[in-house]
């Protein structure tokens, strides 16, 4: 009221004011968070941050936690000595390298028991879980897999 009798506006006039007022103050709120917005939607999920850094401690001589990388075998490559396996619920898909120093098991859900296996039982649309170092190219080079059993 002291606004509008002292600068001769009326009433309705003042809330006109003061909507676009709300509304100018509106617009730079929106201004201001809009870059954090647009870079937390650029966030990699947390399984694809954890090979880039786990590769570059081991390029700095760091020592690296082991990796582990689970899901299904999509390709396997017995010349290159490679498997493709895609994380379970995910199209995310990761290359596994192994040689002849990779453990292999094989294990049932539950199970104590684990059998030693060769690659040769490892098949597409087996489930396993890999264990090793990532590289710099986000490759997997296992020191053991495990091919897991269903009961």
């Amino acid at each position: 009221m002291f606004f509008a009798a002292k600068h001769n506006v009326s009433s309705t006039g003042g809330n006109h004011i003061v909507k676009k007022l709300l509304g100018v103050l509106s617009f730079a709120c929106v201004l201001a968070f809009l870059p954090s917005i647009l870079l937390s939607a650029q966030d990699k999920p947390e399984d694809m941050k954890a090979a880039p850094a786990e590769g570059k401690a081991a390029a700095e001589g760091k020592a690296t936690k082991e990796a582990r990388w689970e899901g299904i075998v999509v390709r396997s490559n017995k010349d290159d000595s490679t498997l493709t396996v895609r994380r379970r619920g995910t199209s995310v898909e990761k290359t596994v390298k192994y040689d002849s120093s990779t453990k292999w098991t094989s294990q049932e859900h539950g199970s104590k028991k684990v059998n030693d296996i060769d690659a040769s039982q490892v098949n597409d649309n087996d489930r396993v879980i890999c264990m090793g170092t990532w590289d710099k190219k986000g490759m997997l080079h296992a020191t053991m897999i495990s091919k897991r059993l269903t009961p």
